[in-house]
């Protein structure tokens, strides 16, 4: 499989592959009070972080790589990759609640999902479709952490379009398995 295909396959699986990286953490948790609690501020923050994301990108997530338009407004204007910095919040809460081992475990599937064959198959295909505007935008804008130049235009790109119907839509399902992989290794700590 070239790495072309395995991008669009891993893209179209990921939320299985995000779901069996749960379960990995979910057989490795030891979970203690305070180790809840701390991971709790993360899982919330990465769910709030995603909200606005979604909302802002004005599109429905799909199976495949798409875009109608180069979302550079709200999070966009931040890093390029909103959307899985949110599960990178959520993910690390739940590691984090989870213990050490969890820590590692979710980091290395993290990179290497998202990292090293999701994010490299999107990038590929916005500069396909948007060639020089997705080159330039790449150039002052982060992977995950904003860059000084994205900062230095900040005010004039944070505001722009937010839909809440795609925002509930894209979100309904995302809010309930954030739910209940908190809630099942809130049960590790209780049972």
């Amino acid at each position: 499989m070239n790495s072309g295909r395995l991008g669009a396959w891993v893209f179209k699986m990921r939320g299985g592959l995000w779901t069996l990286l749960f379960i990995l953490i979910l057989f490795l948790a030891r979970p203690t009070v305070r180790s809840m609690y701390t991971g709790l501020v993360f899982v919330v923050l990465g769910q709030l972080w995603r909200f606005w994301a979604a909302g802002s990108i004005g599109r429905y997530r799909g199976e495949s790589v798409g875009a109608e338009r180069l979302a550079t407004w709200g999070p966009y204007a931040l890093m390029r990759n909103p959307l899985y910095f949110g599960n990178g919040l959520i993910g690390l809460g739940w590691a984090i609640m989870a213990g050490p081992w969890a820590i590692l475990l979710f980091a290395l599937g993290f990179i290497i999902l998202y990292g090293m064959i999701i994010i490299p198959c999107e990038e590929s295909f916005l500069l396909s479709k948007f060639g020089e505007e997705y080159r330039t935008y790449q150039g002052t804008t982060g992977m995950f952490f904003p860059r000084r130049e994205s900062l230095s235009t900040l005010g004039e790109r944070l505001h722009g379009p937010f839909d809440t119907q795609i925002l509930w839509r894209s979100e309904s399902h995302t809010v309930l398995s954030t739910v209940i992989g908190t809630g099942l290794i809130v049960l590790k700590l209780i049972v």
